[in-house]
């Protein structure tokens, strides 16, 4: 999805008042930029990392987007990626994923207190083998499938008795979907597809979950909801979320930590609460 990541003409889309060109932003955001070292996103992950990414390279074809990338994130954290479009945000997520080119460096989890390298794992290997799920940007539903088909897309690593079986306790957790069970997904409103897109990514019980711009094309009633699914699948179920937020101050305000991407380096990395009163993030990625 590189398209996404390339520049528009517009402003980024942070908040309210923000006006400054993409460009612009992209320049003043060179500006920003820190060092930052591993031991300071250790201290952030608080803990032993569930995920780490060490010094990644990364790409499409021949063309490096991440260099020299490091991530680190605890189990039951949530990490919110920010930055101004073309910066390598969901080229982070394609890379844990198993969607990008590695050129260097290495992307592993932590189970049973032991490193697992994950770094050029396929993607079915990386769901089945980590516990690693993709939630896609918005509209990746099928319409012509009922909901309870498109629930069992997401156990295609199951057989069918256990696919049925996991897409039951999806309809036993959220009652809005089993409601609308035999109902073509096209029917669904905008957040009851982002609540299947979720669910479905929630099927084969995933231990860290990508979520890719959780708020693109959902009215402001949906968004706070969507991000209240996702804060109980974090505090009451323990899953580890690393996301892309366009919207980037309600990314930040549900988030532990905050890291800020400026042409496929880390630029900034902080609490997120800290990010949100940083003036020169205020300014470039918030609105204000």
């Amino acid at each position: 999805m590189v398209a996404s990541e390339q520049a528009q003409t517009g402003g980024y889309h942070g908040g309210v008042g923000a006006a400054i060109s993409v460009d612009e932003v992209a320049r003043q955001a060179l500006e920003i930029v820190r060092e930052i070292s591993v031991e300071q996103l250790d201290a952030l992950a608080g803990r032993e990392p569930h995920l780490r990414i060490d010094n990644l390279n990364a790409g499409y074809g021949q063309m490096e987007i991440l260099h020299g990338f490091n991530l680190r994130v605890s189990s039951g954290q949530s990490l919110c990626l920010i930055g101004p479009n073309g910066a390598g945000k969901s080229t982070v997520l394609h890379s844990i994923f198993g969607f990008t080119n590695i050129y260097s460096g290495s992307i592993s989890t932590e189970r049973d207190g032991k490193k697992i390298e994950i770094t050029r794992l396929s993607s079915n290997e990386k769901l089945r083998s980590a516990g690693i799920a993709y939630i896609l940007q918005d509209k990746s539903v099928f319409p012509g499938m009922t909901v309870e088909e498109n629930l069992w897309l997401g156990a295609y690593l199951m057989n069918r008795k256990s696919a049925k079986q996991a897409a039951d306790k999806i309809f036993d957790k959220y009652p809005r979907l089993a409601a609308r069970r035999k109902h073509l997904a096209r029917v669904l409103s905008g957040g009851e597809r982002r609540l299947l897109e979720i669910s479905r990514a929630l099927v084969m019980d995933p231990q860290v979950l990508l979520v890719d711009e959780p708020s693109i094309g959902l009215e402001p009633r949906f968004i706070d909801a969507v991000f209240d699914i996702l804060g109980e699948l974090q505090h009451k179920e323990g899953k580890t979320i690393v996301m892309v937020e366009q919207n980037a101050k309600k990314g930040l305000e549900y988030s532990d930590i905050g890291y800020v991407l400026v042409s496929g380096k880390l630029a900034l990395a902080g609490h997120a609460k800290d990010l949100l009163n940083d003036p020169d993030v205020g300014r470039l990625f918030l609105g204000g």
